[in-house]
């Protein structure tokens, strides 16, 4: 698309505007321009500004973990977060064991990237990703609902760097183990951000050893042969079908 030297000129103007706090019904008025056009122009110098910012630095939208992700987790470094999720609290030995993110940012004025992660919380870390999709923000409730639908209560909201901590510090844990995080995962971390450097540490496992539930897409055989050789005889526990 071809941008005239006018065009140019009224988009350095609105830029500059914008970073004096202008509304664009104050751009209007100065710049003697209709309010349609001068909201068309604010959204364009927005696009471009959010198109030169890293996927992990732009705008967070919203993060949702499911409830009940904390259950049999020492959370003891982070009691906000344990009492943020009283699901997780009960005494029910089979909650638990995954935390299932999802992560959405700005993408553009009424465009965001969501991003989702399934986080074995207990022993293989991150099991699977939702590739990065961009979507109108109209649509992201909408999303966020089908995202969570097999879980039973509805999604804690949580702020990105708990998000980033109980992804990346999973991710370390499963490699300890021996396990890699699934196909997608480099791509898909890169909108999620690194963690901060100051934060809890999360225990993870259950009562202090990996536990093992195996999923139907899964080789049994193969974890379990993977927990004997890293963690020894009676130091990890599992139920699976063999």
């Amino acid at each position: 698309m071809t941008v005239s030297t006018r065009d140019e000129e009224l988009l350095a103007r609105v830029r500059e505007m914008r970073e004096r706090g202008s509304a664009p019904k104050q751009i209007a008025k100065a710049l003697g321009l209709r309010p349609a056009q001068a909201t068309a122009l604010v959204r364009r110098v927005a696009e471009a500004a959010l198109a030169n910012v890293a996927p992990d630095e732009r705008p967070v939208v919203g993060c949702w973990v499911n409830a009940g992700w904390s259950a049999g987790l020492d959370l003891a470094e982070a009691p906000g977060w344990a009492a943020a999720d009283p699901l997780g609290q009960e005494p029910d030995p089979d909650a638990g064991g995954f935390a299932q993110i999802l992560l959405a940012r700005q993408e553009r004025a009424s465009r965001v990237t969501v991003t989702g992660f399934l986080v074995d919380v207990c022993c293989l870390g991150v099991k699977n990703v939702t590739d990065p999709e961009v979507m109108g923000s109209g649509s992201l409730t909408t999303y966020a609902s089908m995202y969570y639908s097999a879980f039973d209560h509805r999604p804690l909201p949580i702020d990105v760097e708990q998000a980033q901590t109980i992804v990346h510090d999973a991710v370390a844990y499963a490699r300890g183990l021996g396990f890699e995080p699934a196909d997608g995962f480099a791509d898909a971390v890169v909108h999620l951000g690194a963690p901060p450097g100051d934060r809890p540490v999360i225990g993870f496992g259950r009562d202090g050893k990996p536990f093992y539930f195996s999923g139907p897409y899964d080789n049994p055989r193969r974890v379990v042969q993977i927990l004997e050789r890293t963690c020894g005889p009676g130091n990890y526990d599992y139920v699976a079908h063999l």
